[in-house]
């Protein structure tokens, strides 16, 4: 058999594995969170109340009036085009991540491209996070494709870096931190341009639809109860960890504290990347601390990982490793990886009591502190993105280059 039909079979082989462990196993999630799109910008655009739609278990809509007008298209759409709308543009965001983050290791290390995006695409869609963001039909990977547009900018100077992310940040308040990126790397410009897209953007929303951004800011936003209970196991945050030690009274004294901590490490890693040339753990870094100091992340929340993963994994190649620490690096890769298909959070829903619940529970935060102060920084080299420090200048972005002029 040539390399060319075994690498058909594996794939072939691999998309069959996982077709048959998501149809078999339980997780699917229904289409949930669309539904909710669907159902309240239906219930705005017929002239009702963007917040006080609910769905009879009582969830509705929690992100800003300018992500109801950039869901309006699905008012004049029925369900299920409403889902296939949804799976078009997720799949259209992954392709987009893949091509950006796995396309240049393919390019740099001469394996075959179509063969290392197929092995990227399988790997993606056993994770957890990525299953329940497809299922529930959620728009993670829509706004982590719009973020890492400007990691595409920026690495290529160019004046546009900030728009993805003040697009982002305008939809869910979340992405908002990669301006505080921008401005701790000095991206000055590309921080005042995220900035006003989304000041912008929530303006222009605010002057078509004002009522719904008064409630949203004075009420929706601050309103926990309209997004679910912050112990539960799926809340995979810091604020969720805390909660878990006492439901009834979490200590938000000791969460503030973690996250002065998590966003200190944050703060001297994501500069050190940027002066090794490694843009590229910079936003996963960033992406990393999102989950960790946002008061809600879900499980599907936690594709912003994804990056990292694919960091890590580019810090061992060529392999196998040939030094002990990257050995190691390997090894923790693999462990979190595996940690993250598994599902393990889910297997503590009913309870998390005793000491193997508080680790079982948490599993997935301690994955994301694993990362935040563990990933590799300026390891992984490119044709596009040196890595090194000592590379750059010999291949891809040169030092001085559409790095350093986004400063």
């Amino acid at each position: 058999m040539n390399a060319t039909r075994q690498r058909v079979v594996t794939v072939v082989g691999l998309v069959a594995v996982l077709a048959v462990a998501i149809a078999v196993l339980p997780g699917h999630r229904g289409w949930f969170d669309v539904g909710v799109y669907h159902g309240a910008v239906g219930h705005w655009a017929r002239g009702g109340d963007l917040y006080a739609w609910s769905t009879p278990n009582g969830y509705g809509f929690t992100y800003p009036p300018f992500a109801a007008a950039s869901m309006l298209p699905m008012a004049a759409l029925a369900w299920y085009p409403t889902i296939v709308a949804n799976l078009l543009l997720t799949a259209f965001a992954v392709a987009f991540l893949l091509h950006l983050l796995v396309d240049p290791l393919a390019r740099h290390h001469g394996w075959s491209r179509w063969y290392a995006l197929a092995l990227a695409c399988c790997l993606l869609a056993g994770l957890n996070p990525v299953r329940d963001t497809v299922s529930f039909g959620q728009v993670n990977l829509l706004l982590l494709g719009l973020v890492y547009l400007d990691l595409w900018s920026l690495e290529r100077g160019s004046r546009l870096a900030g728009v993805g992310v003040g697009l982002a940040a305008a939809v869910k308040l979340t992405p908002a931190i990669f301006v505080g990126y921008l401005l701790v790397t000095g991206r000055w410009r590309a921080a005042a341009t995220a900035t006003g897209t989304a000041v912008g953007a929530t303006v222009v929303a605010a002057a078509f639809a004002p009522d719904a951004t008064r409630t949203f800011f004075t009420e929706a936003l601050w309103d926990t109860d309209r997004v679910g209970e912050l112990a539960y196991v799926s809340n995979q945050s810091l604020l969720g960890l805390v909660a878990r030690l006492d439901p009834a009274h979490p200590d938000r004294r000791l969460w503030l504290v973690l996250v002065v901590a998590v966003l200190v490490v944050w703060a001297v890693r994501v500069r050190r990347a940027v002066r090794a040339g490694d843009e590229r753990a910079g936003f996963a870094l960033t992406g990393v601390a999102a989950c960790l100091v946002s008061p809600v992340t879900w499980v599907h929340h936690l594709v912003w990982l994804v990056p990292g993963l694919v960091v890590l994994a580019a810090s061992t190649l060529p392999w196998p490793p040939a030094d002990a620490t990257t050995r190691r690096w390997a090894r923790a890769g693999v462990a979190g990886y595996v940690v993250l298909c598994s599902g393990l959070v889910w297997v503590f829903a009913n309870g998390s009591a005793g000491p193997w619940g508080f680790v079982g529970a948490n599993a997935y935060v301690w994955v994301s502190i694993g990362m935040l102060a563990l990933l590799p920084i300026g390891r992984a080299a490119t044709d596009d993105h040196p890595g090194f420090t000592e590379h750059c200048g010999a291949v891809g972005v040169p030092r001085g280059g559409a790095v350093d002029r986004q400063r």
